[in-house]
């Protein structure tokens, strides 16, 4: 008989997650270091502690709980995810890998099942940035992408501290409790993307994360009143940026499997009958082979300048957030199909989009990433939905991978 996890057990650990900091619309408002995400993790680490499990907490917020193996002093086999949402997204988001690291932890415990190799598994303070950004914060720091310095003085944008906001709450710990000597870490996930829903697939196995640029433009024009300046006379930084935006978008069409996105604008003075002097906009370009990123990044400025030069404006860039193509390690995936094959669900090889906090951890450790199914492809939305049967999957899947890797 096939080990599997305890079904309703795992369901009604979701739903009670879903519930702190659940919006009407069946979504999730779940900011990293608030009073909803404390107390999330209040009921969280009293799950952990009844499941015998050894908790600590390192200076970052970072959540970890330990089983102990055969071998005492070994290196962990290490998962999980994070339990932030964005501002009225989804409920799955990060939760899924968390709550079936827990149902993971859990089933063995019901089955008396001993591993040679101690887990752990970990809650990532901030992956979101919703409220702190970047985003990927504690896996960041843990893996030193970050600095203590620089995190504990990031600000929201009420100009509120993170490690004031870390302390508020209750949950700065310890230096001294950072991850420290990891075999290996998976992280399970919703895909966020359509792929296995129009495949109609189970499970993807994911190669690797699409390396990203955030390109920051600004554009200027020149303030003046709407019904005293002619048309032909007019520096409009937002119709300028209008037609930039709608320009690099159709670059995906010249470019396969360029993604584009700009999600983010500021207009100013942002006023009725005042034709606009400055906009302020970000472009979020994806691609999973670096050198065609990159030659787009060079080609979008060269667009735009040209655009701005049409329009009587002046614009400048510059990019403020990037990264290459993560490869995850073939190893570790070996390990995921393995499971995928014993638990007879079918399976994808596919690249993620988003960023995850296996990202970081790809620098730290041999990672693995798994998703499943997100309905339409939905996420970072209130309308996020993965199916019952889709998440019990994923946290069986888990469950057997985590098995292997922690065997001898």
């Amino acid at each position: 008989m096939v080990l599997t996890i305890n079904e309703s057990r795992f369901l009604k650990n979701f739903a009670t997650s879903s519930s702190i900091g659940g919006t009407k619309n069946n979504g999730l408002h779940r900011l990293t270091l608030t009073e909803e995400d404390k107390q999330m993790r209040d009921v969280y680490i009293r799950w952990l502690e009844e499941a015998n499990l050894e908790v600590r907490i390192d200076d970052f917020g970072n959540i970890y709980a330990r089983r102990e193996g055969k071998k005492k002093n070994a290196p962990a086999v290490t998962f999980g995810s994070h339990l932030d949402s964005q501002f009225y997204g989804g409920r799955f988001d990060g939760v899924l890998g968390v709550l079936a690291g827990l149902e993971v932890m859990e089933t063995l415990n019901d089955h008396q099942i001993v591993t040679d190799y101690p887990l752990e598994l970990i809650n990532f303070t901030n992956e979101e940035g919703a409220r702190f950004n970047p985003p990927i914060l504690g896996s960041g720091a843990v893996t030193g992408k970050f600095s203590k310095e620089y995190v504990y003085n990031l600000q929201d944008e009420n100009g509120v501290r993170f490690e004031d906001a870390l302390i508020h709450i209750g949950y700065k710990g310890e230096e001294e409790n950072r991850l420290k000597d990891a075999k290996c870490f998976v992280e399970l996930h919703i895909e966020q993307g359509p792929i296995l829903d129009n495949e109609n697939k189970d499970i993807g196995i994911v190669l690797g994360l699409q390396g990203l640029t955030r390109l920051n433009v600004d554009v200027y024009g020149f303030t003046n009143h709407a019904g005293g300046a002619r048309m032909q006379d007019r520096q409009d930084a937002l119709l300028a940026a209008s037609h930039m935006i709608i320009a690099v978008n159709k670059m995906t069409e010249e470019i396969k499997d360029l993604r584009i996105t700009v999600g983010k604008i500021h207009n100013y003075p942002n006023s009725i009958n005042v034709i606009p002097g400055k906009v302020e906009f970000v472009i979020d370009i994806r691609h999973p082979e670096d050198a065609i990123k990159n030659k787009s990044v060079t080609l979008i400025q060269e667009r735009v300048k040209q655009i701005a030069k049409k329009n009587n404006v002046t614009c400048e860039t510059y990019v403020d957030w990037a990264y290459d193509m993560v490869p995850f390690d073939s190893d570790v995936l070996e390990k995921v199909r393995e499971s995928v094959k014993e638990l007879h669900y079918t399976s994808l090889d596919l690249y993620g989009g988003p960023g995850h906090d296996a990202k970081y951890m790809s620098t730290y450790t041999p990672t693995g990433l798994i998703f499943v199914k997100s309905i339409n492809g939905v996420s970072h939305n209130e309308n996020e939905r993965t199916e019952d049967e889709d998440l019990i999957k994923g946290a069986n899947v888990l469950l057997h991978t985590v098995l292997k890797l922690a065997t001898d």
